[in-house]
């Protein structure tokens, strides 16, 4: 029962975290001179048509997980290497811009909302929203398919690097699917993730 209401109150936080995700990734697109995001309807914050099940299920389980990527054609930007670049950075930025928004929700709720049950719900559920979009943030950051992280470091790399991953694609993405069940993602990023929440909790508190 506990677990089952921790969940609940993350799901508000992982539907807004990945839409806004995906959403900057394909506006970064479009900015950059490529409308295939536009095209294919993921110009938009509705987590619907950014859900990918096996990654919403890992969250929802697990507390690390992926939407579906959004699809460009990196031959329609000016600068390729660069601006794929930009655009794999634009959702994890995003994540982050989302976390330091609640942390200043939550100091707004515990300054003037009165002490209640429902508003700790309300407390909790802009301290999961918090939570959730840094892991978001600093999971997609990881270099492994098909998170942001193996993007930017492919265009830092060049032609040798997205050979490696053109490769390895699929080992690696069962790799990572392996390591968020048996919790090695959390021994990665967890260190990260409670050193960039108590910054943002010493910026408001």
């Amino acid at each position: 029962m506990n677990f089952l209401l921790s969940r609940m109150l993350f799901l508000p936080g992982i539907l807004l975290g990945i839409s806004v995700h995906e959403f900057s990734h394909g506006y970064a697109a479009v900015k950059m001179g490529d409308n295939t995001p536009l095209l294919q309807g993921r110009l938009t914050l509705n987590p619907v048509k950014h859900l990918d099940p096996m990654g919403f299920i890992c969250l929802l389980l697990f507390g690390f997980g992926w939407a579906k990527p959004v699809m460009i054609n990196s031959r329609n930007f000016k600068n390729p290497r660069r601006d794929d670049a930009i655009v794999s950075l634009a959702g994890p930025v995003s994540n982050f811009l989302i976390a330091f928004l609640f942390t200043f929700f939550m100091k707004l709720a515990n300054t003037f909302l009165p002490y209640t049950l429902l508003n700790q719900v309300i407390f909790e559920v802009l301290r999961s929203t918090v939570h959730i979009n840094l892991v978001l943030m600093v999971f997609n950051l990881l270099p492994i398919p098909p998170l942001d992280g193996h993007h930017i470091l492919g265009s830092i790399g060049g032609a040798k690097v997205w050979n490696f991953y053109y490769k390895y694609y699929d080992h690696l993405r069962f790799l990572m699917i392996l390591l968020i069940i048996f919790r090695g993602i959390g021994r990665i990023i967890s260190p990260i993730i409670n050193v960039l929440y108590r910054f943002l909790i010493s910026i408001f508190f």
